[in-house]
């Protein structure tokens, strides 16, 4: 049997079986790519370049569009590789980095989204005490512990899975490597340090989910006594997208690894994987877009700036 000390390469599970579509494939997710690059893209040179955007709200949003892009831009471009030259083949070194900056990105993302109900928590609940628990220096604190957390959660889970011996062959059923498809390949003898750990990492999952939930409940009683339906408004209004965004990653994440083992087939496998790390970082830009005019006004300036210098450097060149 073949070890991982043998194994030079993965095969990924190939997006379709005929050559047309995987073309249609590739076509399909570079529109899905181009939408996450332009989406997250805007929001993060809105918010750098709007002085009106430099509240820790927009700090945070900045640092979620910037992890979106990791995210996306981990998974796609190998996939849509693969599809266009109709390949399957990932380097041993290409699946362990493309499994450490996706659970990177997915669980500082998580870490960062638990950071943001605390910032709308001390906004809504604590106004007054507002700038000094959430200064400066406080949000890149917190910010880079987000980032951080992810870094050295990633590393462990990593080195964990890679360091067990594969003895099931090279044949990931998954268009990018992640950890429980590598899991299947190794030797069933060998998965109880990657079983506690995936216990501890529900365990720290389901904490960061209890304390989103009681933050919101209390953020939902102090709007609901504010006398003025202005300020609710203005409230709901800065809640509603990062408690969808929440809910949409929760919801997809506990879909792919908590759904019932009759669910589970390469097919079915492969569309969870497309909803939970595909799916988030395309949406989240429209999401906080809908409602935030200030962020729509942040758009419009990057939009008419960008027109202007290309109407500008036409007029220069001709």
């Amino acid at each position: 049997m073949p070890n991982s000390s043998s194994i030079s390469e993965f095969l990924l599970l190939p997006l379709a079986d005929t050559r047309q579509l995987q073309l249609l494939h590739f076509w399909l997710l570079l529109g899905i790519y181009l939408a996450a690059l332009l989406g997250n893209g805007l929001i993060s040179t809105a918010v750098a370049c709007d002085q009106r955007l430099h509240t820790p709200m927009y700090f945070f949003l900045l640092n979620l569009a910037l992890l979106d892009l990791g995210c996306i831009s981990t998974t796609l471009p190998k996939a849509m590789a693969n599809a266009l030259w109709d390949t399957r083949a990932i380097s041993y070194a290409g699946c362990a980095a493309q499994l450490f900056f996706f659970v990177l990105f997915m669980s500082a993302e998580f870490s960062l989204l638990t950071i943001m109900s605390y910032d709308r928590y001390v906004a809504i609940c604590k106004p007054l005490h507002y700038g000094t628990l959430m200064d400066s220096r406080a949000c890149a604190t917190m910010a880079a512990a987000a980032w951080g957390a992810g870094f050295l959660y990633s590393l462990l889970h990593t080195a964990s899975t890679f360091s067990l011996p594969l003895c099931q062959g090279n044949v990931v059923n998954q268009f990018f490597c992640e950890i429980p498809q590598i899991l299947k390949l190794s030797c069933s003898e060998s998965n109880l340090r990657e079983v506690v750990l995936l216990i501890f990492s529900v365990s720290l999952v389901f904490g960061c989910f209890v304390f989103i939930v009681v933050s919101y409940v209390q953020i939902f009683l102090a709007v609901l006594r504010m006398p003025s339906d202005q300020g609710q408004h203005k409230a709901f209004s800065t809640c509603l997208p990062h408690l969808a965004v929440v809910s949409l990653f929760v919801s997809t994440g506990i879909f792919a690894y908590l759904r019932p083992i009759s669910l589970s087939s390469p097919y079915m496998d492969l569309i969870v994987a497309v909803l939970y790390s595909v799916v988030p970082p395309t949406l989240n830009p429209i999401i906080y877009s809908m409602r935030n005019r200030e962020i729509k006004q942040g758009l419009r300036k990057v939009l008419q700036y960008a027109i202007f210098y290309l109407q500008y450097r036409h007029n220069f060149l001709t």
